[in-house]
């Protein structure tokens, strides 16, 4: 949001500040998560259906968290640089979601090892992306808890 927006008030910004703080941290969670899940899949692919887990392993399923994380990674950095006008986190969303959706188009069957390691990589830097974007939009007035 733009500070100078008369339409938007004083109590409106800190509240769009905290969800984009709050969305922001949930994609970085769940992009280093999705990380951790696509290195260690190839690993414990046998045991999941032991465990109840098969879904896990489902193509469809990682297709579409993929998409999703790549909206909302899309979604609150841009949002983020309205705020803070620094590329930043774009130079890192970029080259995560080229990563993620090349790894998701990878034959998993045959490529077991280039899918895991294209969609951990895209993962993690979609996770820093949020980290970055998280610290850029970060401003320091008399709220701030910290020194």
């Amino acid at each position: 949001m733009n500070s100078t927006d008369p339409s938007e008030t004083t109590a409106d910004r800190p509240r769009i500040r905290g969800f984009a703080a709050i969305a922001d941290r949930f994609g970085a969670t769940a992009s280093f998560l999705c990380a951790i899940h696509c290195a260690l899949l190839p690993f414990v692919i046998a045991v999941l259906p032991a465990l109840g887990l098969a879904f896990l392993a489902d193509h469809s399923i990682e297709r579409g968290f993929v998409l999703f994380a790549c909206a909302l990674a899309t979604t609150m950095l841009l949002l983020g640089f309205r705020r803070h006008r620094r590329p930043n986190a774009l130079f890192l969303l970029l080259p995560a979601m080229a990563l993620l959706l090349a790894g998701v188009v990878v034959d998993f069957d045959s490529s077991a090892t280039v899918h895991a390691v294209l969609v951990s990589t895209g993962g993690s830097l979609l996770a820093l992306a949020h980290l970055v974007n998280l610290r850029l939009s970060h401003i320091h007035d008399q709220n701030c808890r910290h020194e």
